[in-house]
């Protein structure tokens, strides 16, 4: 350890909370813990030079699910467990939306459209046929329906003639919310060191001993929310699933705006700065695809790549400028693992790629474990 008498004095003596990970969760639980215990020390822990997960990776979706996301998630959970769901995504949208505030993150609603292809007509007729349901079953959240038909009016092809569309789904620039998020934890003297991994962590009787890759240093409290990368650290069922994403150059005169679903959510796309975001493809190689390398496989760049031809941009000519990846959090069931893990480290993990909704309620859940 080559730190300095004033580093040490500075930056890791007297730590009353460290936080394990800078994303929407870290960042969230750490403005709630300063606005509790405004005196405190609290030290934030990043493995990457931006944070390393999907928060600074993620689509900007300011979604909650799509209509056959949420009747799939209807075979595995009871109703009021997917009405919690949907509620607790709709909470944290506004909580996202009360801290940062819609310019400064470019917020808008312009409706999220789930498309279906025309070999998926088993999915196309479930849907219409659970319209209806599912918006009787949303109503007491939303006090209207949420699902309804639109047609085709965006020109996409290979697809069915109706869309089915929801009226309350936004859009935010990701990398916009995340530099708002940052700022406005650092402005009320949160201490963030990024390049900095967590190796382990230990107990003895007063405070929790931590090794990262540069450091070692001893903190009150630990609090981790490293969601894709929990595995590394916590024995709980949290693994990472990678999501693989791409963006064209600027197109002219780009016509298609809104947040869009393909194949029951496992492909997206959007419009941003006049280029379309798409991602996706994860259900081709699932278990390659989890894993926490960020990087790109050709056979699900290849599919999104086929997508933009066949479907979306038909008839527009494009370039594909970017490719990234980030990694989600996922597991058997999609309620989120907020929880004490003793009486000094606790954890808000699992957020099922529903970060942009969930991660400010669940940062805010895992401050509040906190005695």
């Amino acid at each position: 350890m080559n730190l300095s008498y004033w580093e040490i004095k500075t930056w890791l003596t007297n730590v009353d909370f460290t936080i394990v990970g800078s994303g929407i969760v870290g960042l969230n639980c750490a403005l709630q813990l300063k606005r509790r215990f405004p005196k405190s020390k609290i030290l934030i822990l990043e493995k990457g030079i931006l944070p390393q997960g999907a928060s600074t990776k993620n689509a900007g979706f300011a979604c909650f699910g799509s209509l056959s996301e949420i009747i799939d998630d209807l075979k595995s959970h009871a109703e009021d467990e997917v009405l919690e769901l949907v509620q607790n995504r709709m909470n944290g949208l506004q909580l996202l939306r009360e801290t940062i505030g819609d310019k400064r993150m470019d917020y808008q609603q312009l409706g999220g459209y789930e498309l279906f292809l025309n070999d998926d007509t088993a999915l196309y007729e479930t849907c219409l046929a659970q319209q209806e349901p599912m918006n009787k079953l949303l109503k007491p959240i939303f006090k209207a329906d949420v699902f309804s038909l639109k047609e085709n009016s965006f020109k996409f092809k290979n697809i069915k003639a109706n869309y089915s569309f929801n009226q309350f789904e936004g859009q935010i620039d990701t990398g916009k919310m995340m530099e708002a998020l940052l700022h406005k934890v650092q402005s009320l003297g949160v201490k963030i060191l990024n390049n900095t991994a967590v190796q382990e962590f230990s107990e003895d009787a007063n405070t929790i001993k931590v090794r990262t890759n540069t450091f070692e240093f001893s903190t009150t409290k630990l609090l981790i929310a490293t969601n894709g990368f929990a595995s590394q650290l916590l024995n709980e069922d949290v693994k990472p699933a990678r999501a693989q994403v791409l963006i064209t150059k600027p197109i002219d005169n780009l016509h298609i705006k809104g947040t869009f679903h393909l194949d029951e959510g496992y492909y997206y796309f959007r419009n941003i700065d006049n280029r379309i975001l798409l991602g996706g493809g994860r259900n081709l190689d699932f278990k390659t695809e989890e894993t926490t390398q960020l990087a790109q496989t050709e056979i699900i760049q290849n599919k999104l790549e086929e997508l933009l031809k066949t479907t979306i941009l038909q008839t527009t000519k494009f370039q594909i400028d970017q490719r990234w990846s980030g990694i989600m959090g996922v597991g058997k069931q999609k309620k989120p693992i907020v929880k004490p893990l003793s009486n000094k480290v606790f954890c808000g993990v699992r957020l099922g790629g529903m970060g942009v909704a969930i991660g400010s309620t669940i940062g805010k859940d895992l401050a509040n474990l906190v005695a």
